[in-house]
């Protein structure tokens, strides 16, 4: 019994040396990994939690001459004028339909292109379309709304001179209310599909060969090993790419609709982004622009939560 009791002294001590163990030595020994993650722990550090501070002159009156700690507090009176003020709904309405917009009819096309790309056999004509289709991605939104406007101008746009060609009257693209929401969808579809089949395809390549070599002993054709071995495979990857996609949906790209906007398509163009722009730089009303930026902040924070923990009830790992 003694010989019992002090063996388990002994492994207990083994186990607490192995956990009081000096971080250092853990980082002596994996210094070349923490080296190749040094940069990006200094990216989210610098740029994203220790500007983090300045969310609390939300809750002031901030002067740039008085600074933050001698602004005067005002609590949540910002808010109150935010969610009382009329342009509220507007904005609310805009960005959670092209935000929808893109959740329908551009999430899934990523997905879509990587299926297509992996039933290519040919690895030379692959990286050919995986290399036109990335292209876009590092246009700048300048450069596709240049673009555009060259393609739908009512006045010497390409595709009004086709439809004018064909004794059709022009159609006014850019300043139609009808066809706003669809076309920021369309540039997006254009701009970033290419890019987004990255992470699928990666996706595709953990997929176990086996599950395809008995599918097709089962007669499974390429569609349906498509659907019941390569969707499966990579149904975790598309959860959490959608959870992450569920946290920006009040950032519908700032850049794009601040060039795409116009007087005629205004009240349809006007979202959480231009608003803090207009309200905080041109107005110089930083506390209030502050207090919608957290407002957005905060509502994609409460729909990550909430999809991953829908996502864990049905089984998946979900982002953390």
């Amino acid at each position: 019994m003694t010989t019992q009791s002090s063996s388990l002294k002994t492994s207990v001590r083994v186990d607490t040396n192995k956990k009081s163990r000096p971080f250092l030595l853990d980082i002596k020994r994996d210094r070349y990994l923490y080296l190749l993650v040094l940069p990006g722990v200094l990216f989210f550090i610098i740029f994203k939690y220790l500007p983090m501070w300045g969310i609390v002159i939300a809750f002031q009156e901030y002067s740039p001459y008085a600074g933050v700690w001698k602004s005067e507090w005002v609590g949540l009176e910002h808010f109150i004028r935010f969610f009382s003020n009329p342009d509220f709904y507007l904005l609310f309405r805009n960005t959670m339909v092209i935000s929808l917009l893109n959740l329908v009819f551009f999430f899934p096309l990523p997905i879509v292109l990587s299926l297509l790309l992996n039933e290519v056999n040919n690895q030379f004509f692959k990286r050919i379309i995986q290399s036109i289709v990335y292209l876009p991605h590092f246009l700048s939104w300048v450069i596709i709304v240049g673009i555009s406007f060259l393609l739908l101008s009512q006045s010497n746009g390409i595709i009004n001179l086709m439809i004018e060609s064909l004794g059709f009257h022009k159609y006014d693209f850019l300043t139609n209310t009808d066809t706003f929401w669809g076309m920021l969808v369309a540039q997006n579809i254009w701009k970033e599909t290419g890019w987004g089949t990255i992470i699928i395809l990666a996706a595709i390549t953990g997929v176990d060969t086996q599950l395809y070599e008995a599918a097709k002993i089962d007669g499974a054709n390429r569609w349906l090993q498509a659907w019941h071995v390569t969707l499966p495979g990579i149904r975790s990857v598309i959860l959490v790419l959608l959870i992450l996609r569920l946290g920006h949906i009040m950032d519908v790209g700032f850049e794009q609709v601040f060039l795409m906007n116009n007087g005629a398509v205004a009240k349809y163009a006007d979202v959480f982004e231009t608003y803090v722009y207009r309200n905080g730089i041109q107005s110089g009303q930083f506390s209030y622009s502050t207090a919608v930026g957290l407002f957005k902040s905060v509502v994609g924070l409460v729909l990550v939560v909430l999809a991953n923990k829908m996502a864990k009830r049905i089984g998946e790992e979900g982002v953390y």
